[in-house]
């Protein structure tokens, strides 16, 4: 499965989170600590907003620890709101246009774990998608799809009510499928302007999700970008967190705001 990082507050450079680190995204893409699998070096991206609404992006089939051009960007672009991934493939082909994020509108979408399955559920997913999104469909994979579905159901809406009914199309149709392999993931989308990630599994324990806050700034990351693990807090399992001026986490069911870098 994948690795990926969300930061939203002050100005930075990316370097500070993709490059500096002693376990920054580079790292984890040679070596991670807490994914199913040690190495994530199939393709790699950068999302960020600057001026425009609408966000820059930047993706490659290479390991990102082999692609001089992301160091050369990661030095240079400074944002208050971006995303990195590193990619570990679950069976679709390693391309561009398979490598997270994706973007849509003022909208970017990044993935960790998988559609169990996919297999079964592809063809009936994709059909339900109107005309003018299938049309958007450009790689082959789940997280792709998941990301259409949202747009489909309201993510610009209500973006809350958008995650939990594809989840709940999806494990629906998955179960009416016969699907043996569970739902697990960690997604983060934005709209440039607040964050919403989730973590969850129909079964099992999900994909590993950890957040930090220092002041204004918050990142939220698949694993610690350090060794002191006492700054960082494990979003809970079957969780929605929300980050915007205040940091809201979310169940199925309750909400609680989240002050002082704990769950009020």
């Amino acid at each position: 499965m994948c690795r990926w990082i969300a930061y939203r507050g002050e100005p930075i450079f990316l370097e500070d989170l993709i490059l500096t680190p002693t376990n920054s995204m580079i790292g984890q893409s040679l070596d991670c600590r807490h994914g199913a699998s040690r190495t994530n070096g199939d393709g790699f991206g950068i999302g960020w907003y600057g001026m425009r609404p609408e966000p820059g992006l930047y993706r490659e089939v290479l390991p990102a620890w082999n692609d001089l051009n992301l160091r050369g960007l990661a030095q240079q672009i400074q944002s208050s709101l971006f995303f990195a991934h590193v990619r570990a493939s679950t069976g679709t082909e390693t391309t561009r246009l398979n490598c997270h994020p994706f973007a849509f509108d003022r909208w970017l979408f990044m993935h960790n774990g998988q559609i169990g399955g996919y297999h079964l559920c592809r063809r009936e997913l994709e059909s339900t998608l109107h005309d003018d999104l299938f049309k958007l469909r450009r790689g082959s994979t789940d997280s792709e799809l998941f990301f259409l579905l949202m747009i489909q159901n309201g993510l610009a809406e209500d973006p809350l009510r958008a995650i939990r009914s594809t989840i709940r199309q999806i494990t629906d149709l998955a179960q009416a499928k016969g699907a043996v392999e569970p739902l697990v993931l960690t997604i983060c989308l934005s709209d440039g302007q607040t964050i919403y990630t989730c973590r969850h599994a129909t079964s099992g324990i999900p994909p590993s999700l950890y957040w930090q806050r220092n002041g204004a700034n918050v990142l939220v990351a698949s694993e610690p970008l350090d060794g002191d693990l006492t700054t960082w807090t494990e979003v809970a399992a079957d969780s929605i967190l929300v980050i915007e001026r205040e940091m809201t986490f979310q169940t199925l069911f309750e909400e609680q705001k989240i002050t002082g870098g704990q769950a009020a």
